[in-house]
């Protein structure tokens, strides 16, 4: 078993979660507008639906993905068509995205978890990654392939849950600050319909 592969898929990992991408903006959003607990219940929804992409991987799925153009547009433009909804409910909604308790319209932590395994289940990007970056760590001669992608799919939840944690948490600690403010809740309730469609472009417009 080659432990220094693992210890740099590790680092690689580490690398990869704390780059800016849609994925931590969109941690660092929910963390802001709703709290600390509801930025981790959108984390546990982002870094299961690793374990969806990490399976497709495992059992070759990923690479029928990767041949087929038509099933590779459909999956973006699911993905894609979900985020423009949630951006539509969000320029629909009552009030401002005002942060007062009173009448702040936060989902709960079950539609959250929700909503963050269906934005990574239904990202065809997620699996082609696994699939290009995963290959390259395989660590050991005698355990199984299968084996060996669900180790590293493992690995790469978890690190990319401490690291997307600390961010909701950092997050959330500024939220009573924003409260404060009557104009934070409108500017972030227009950066939370343009974190959805910016997205949704990046998906639209990803190549395999």
């Amino acid at each position: 078993m080659n432990y220094d592969l693992l210890i740099s898929f590790m680092i690689a990992t580490s690398v990869l979660a704390m780059s800016p991408g849609p994925d931590n903006i969109y941690v660092l959003m929910q963390s802001i507008v709703n709290g600390k607990k509801y930025g981790l219940a959108t984390v546990t929804g982002l870094i299961s639906g690793c374990l969806v992409h990490t399976t497709l991987v495992a059992f070759g799925v990923s690479a029928i993905i990767k041949e087929s153009d038509t099933l590779f547009f459909i999956i973006k433009l699911l993905g894609a068509f979900y985020l423009l909804f949630l951006a539509f409910k969000v320029y629909t909604s009552n009030t401002k995205l005002s942060l007062h308790s009173e009448n702040i319209p936060k989902k709960s932590l079950l539609q959250l978890f929700k909503q963050g395994f269906i934005m990574n289940v239904l990202n065809p990007k997620v699996s082609i990654f696994f699939l290009a970056f995963f290959p390259g760590f395989l660590f050991s001669e005698t355990l199984s392939s299968v084996g060996q992608f669900y180790i590293l799919g493992l690995i790469f939840m978890l690190v990319s849950a401490i690291i997307f944690s600390t961010i909701a948490v950092l997050a959330g600690s500024i939220s009573d600050y924003i409260k404060q403010n009557n104009k934070v809740g409108l500017y972030l309730k227009w950066l939370q319909i343009i974190v959805f469609v910016g997205i949704a472009i990046l998906i639209l417009t990803s190549e395999k």
